[in-house]
């Protein structure tokens, strides 16, 4: 820890108070400069941009990920294995080959468009490509085993006689769920949505490629500070910003689940 996540998170902060120098290197000058070019309105939309796009992607991926994980856990035992298969499959191709695989999928000659043309939904082609839409698909798409993970974990040691027990004493289907499957599955939940979010907030190759530049999220935006424009201290300066944020949100979901009574607490 100390080596690999210490030292070089010290490293960033120290050169997040440095100054740029003329052709792109590090004037080692204390200066606060750096975090205070990031309360332009600029830097704060791509930020808000990147925190809506993060908690939408996290969002998705919970209301998809949770009936797959609970289904998978309430399988015959020798399925199990095979339904994980599937969902840890696509971890076996790069990620940047698949993400080019959605730009052939959404372009406006793509499998989508053809598609909608073939059924007669649709008379054009639909701009789909280059769009927060495809975005959110890319990332949905991405990082979705992260949550399906997690929550096939806590669910497969959700015991079904307290299941068994709520149907017993009449309780709705709603009052199942809220009261007895969250309340028990919520270190799978948040860890799901921990795994979702902080790799969501921080993407730039998603967004990249299937959002063009309208779409540009904080990930991107550091990229570009130290490849493109060689602005080292600026863009340790946001990645500490992106880094402060995450320890933020991650404490307070984890304080949250910590203060979630379960489903016989208060009873």
């Amino acid at each position: 820890m100390g080596l690999f996540f210490l030292a070089p998170l010290a490293l960033v902060f120290a050169i997040s108070f440095a100054s740029r120098g003329t052709y792109g290197g590090i004037v080692w000058e204390f200066t606060a400069a750096n975090y205070l070019d990031l309360w332009h309105p600029l830097y704060g939309r791509i930020l808000g941009q990147s925190l809506w796009y993060a908690s939408l992607t996290t969002a998705i991926c919970f209301s998809l990920g949770f009936p797959l994980a609970y289904m998978i856990a309430r399988s015959p035992a020798r399925w199990q294995p095979v339904l994980l298969l599937l969902v840890m499959l696509p971890f076996w191709t790069n990620f940047l080959v698949r993400t080019y695989a959605w730009m052939i999928v959404l372009r406006q000659d793509g499998l989508v468009n053809g598609l909608l043309l073939a059924l007669g939904i649709v008379d054009a082609p639909l701009e789909l490509l280059y769009t927060p839409t495809a975005v959110v698909i890319g990332l949905v798409y991405g990082y979705l085993p992260f949550m399906v993970l997690p929550l096939y974990v806590a669910v497969e040691r959700l015991d079904p006689l307290l299941v068994e027990a709520a149907w017993d004493l009449y309780a709705s289907r709603w009052a199942v769920f809220t009261q007895v499957v969250v309340p028990l599955t919520m270190p799978g939940i948040v860890g799901g949505c921990v795994l979702v979010f902080i790799p969501s907030i921080g993407s730039f190759i998603t967004p990249d490629l299937l959002g063009g530049a309208r779409s540009m999220m904080i990930g991107n935006l550091i990229q570009h500070e130290y490849l493109v424009v060689r602005d080292w201290p600026l863009g340790s300066a946001v990645s500490f910003v992106l880094m402060a944020i995450v320890m933020a949100a991650v404490v307070l979901y984890y304080r949250h689940a910590a203060r979630t009574p379960g489903p016989l607490e208060g009873r």
